[in-house]
């Protein structure tokens, strides 16, 4: 959840608004869906920690997500595997390389966190090994024809891991988002 409303939503994202408010629905279906099923598991947001004006705004959205997550954490602008830098730069924002974690908790980009302590889901059922998926770039594998756990020591995401142990990901789906300058 990284724009105030809508309308930020709509400016930042290039996309329609009404996708804002579709996100925000589908984080309250989701927690029904968890509290009726009584299913184990947490339910967590990110924000971009921003500073000033956007912060406040920023401030708002949290405050009006408290009742649906478990959990709200704030997140450094990060680069986001360089598949946001030109509109980045022309909002005059400056993002930092690699994910480095959550505010508070900030960490070395290599070896990335994300890669060995959660599992992300697109929306079509896919096991991604980045929080940044924008598409399949990350994907490793199809959650529709295996389980979570064959997904989660596939050999591509072993490969993928493998290659953070040795803080080399030259050559790598990973290398542009640590390399971004």
């Amino acid at each position: 959840m990284n724009n105030a409303d809508e309308e930020q939503f709509a400016e930042v994202a290039q996309v329609k608004k009404k996708l804002f408010r579709d996100s925000l629905a589908n984080l309250e279906a989701a927690r029904r869906v968890r509290d009726e099923g009584k299913f184990k598991c947490g339910i967590f947001a990110s924000s971009i920690q921003y500073d000033g004006e956007q912060q406040a705004r920023m401030q708002a959205l949290v405050d009006r997500m408290h009742g649906s997550v478990d959990e709200h954490y704030w997140l450094p602008l990060y680069s986001m595997g360089s598949l946001a830098t030109q509109r980045e730069q022309e909002l005059g924002f400056r993002p930092i390389a690699g994910n480095q974690g959550r505010i508070g908790a900030l960490r070395e980009p290599l070896p990335c966190w994300s890669t060995f302590t959660e599992g992300h889901i697109t929306h079509d059922g896919k096991l991604s090994a980045c929080c940044f998926d924008a598409g399949d770039k990350w994907v490793m594998a199809d959650l529709n024809d295996v389980s979570f756990m064959e997904g989660w020591n596939s050999p591509a995401f072993v490969k993928l891991r493998e290659a953070h142990l040795r803080r080399d990901v030259t050559g790598t789906i990973c290398e542009s988002c640590v390399a971004y300058q």
